[in-house]
């Protein structure tokens, strides 16, 4: 298991490696191309040295690369593996002061995923919440914060919501534990707005699913707690799941974590209410509160 920059450098050498074998071409030819030593390309390829933005363009352009979309999405991801150095200035930048290196790294992955599945079961995904509830969720979780760092972690959460209304739009599948819908975060004015924006977008957005799980389902494979699972456009095996604790996040890679995750969201899935009735459901909490 490894933190967010390690599994990124590992996945581009991955990706670089594969790239080159496709060209036709060995470590030496490809070091010959771009004027490096082999051992650069090696230690890239393995994951044991970071490799900034230019260095990828410089790899892709002697594999004759002309997918711009891999192209994009590789260069991200040399920025992220590399602390964020190298990487093209996203918005996120212009708060790097502020955030944390694995909030930075997530921020990076949501915003060049084209999937995210996640499963809470404390409060509204952060890309689905109302500017009131964010500020709810962020005074309680950064107990003492000054009020303008609380307003600029807001900023924060609400651009982040962005990617829903992209082109493409991040497709957000999402499965929300009643606990998540019955806690009045910010007290029940909030939770009822909070509640009518989750229909509204529900409804609104056909990339946006979400499903309830009921208290009524009992015991579930999801007790062990929330997670979040990226998937990304034409590199299959990049998948990565992201577990949140209290101070740092944990990015796991390893396929056979890959697939737990996968098959434990499905089965979520299958015991949650269907989307429809998941909308329904909320709005009848929402009426109440």
């Amino acid at each position: 298991m490894q933190y967010g920059p390690a599994v990124r450098r590992r996945k581009l050498g991955s990706e670089l490696r594969a790239l080159r074998d496709r060209a036709g071409l060995t470590s030496g030819q490809a070091a010959l191309r771009v004027g490096w030593h082999q051992s650069k390309v090696s230690r890239i390829e393995t994951g044991r040295s970071s490799a900034k933005a230019a260095d990828v363009r410089l790899l892709l352009d002697a594999y004759e690369v002309g997918d711009a979309q891999l192209r994009a999405l590789l260069e991200a991801l040399a920025g992220a593996a590399d602390g964020d150095r190298g990487a093209r200035q996203q918005w996120w930048h212009a708060y790097k002061g502020l955030l944390p290196p694995a909030y930075r790294d997530f921020i990076s992955l949501e915003a060049q995923a084209c999937r995210l599945r996640t499963l809470e079961t404390s409060v509204v995904p952060g890309l689905l919440q109302t500017p009131d509830y964010a500020r709810a969720v962020t005074r309680a979780s950064l107990d003492g914060l000054p009020e303008d760092q609380v307003d600029t972690l807001v900023e924060i959460r609400l651009a982040r919501q962005d990617v829903l209304r992209g082109d493409p739009p991040l497709e957000l599948s999402a499965v929300l534990d009643e606990a998540v819908l019955r806690r009045p975060i910010g007290g029940y004015g909030v939770m009822a707005r909070q509640l009518r924006h989750l229909v509204e977008v529900g409804r609104e957005l056909p990339h946006v699913r979400l499903q309830v799980l009921p208290y009524a389902v009992g015991a579930h494979i999801g007790l062990t707690g929330p997670f979040v699972i990226f998937s990304f456009p034409n590199i299959a095996d990049l998948d990565v799941v992201v577990l949140d604790h209290l101070m740092s996040s944990l990015y796991l890679e390893r396929k056979e974590d890959l697939q737990a995750y996968s098959e434990a969201f499905d089965s979520l899935g299958e015991h949650a209410l269907p989307p429809d009735d998941s909308l329904e459901f909320i709005a009848g909490i929402g009426d109440g509160t």
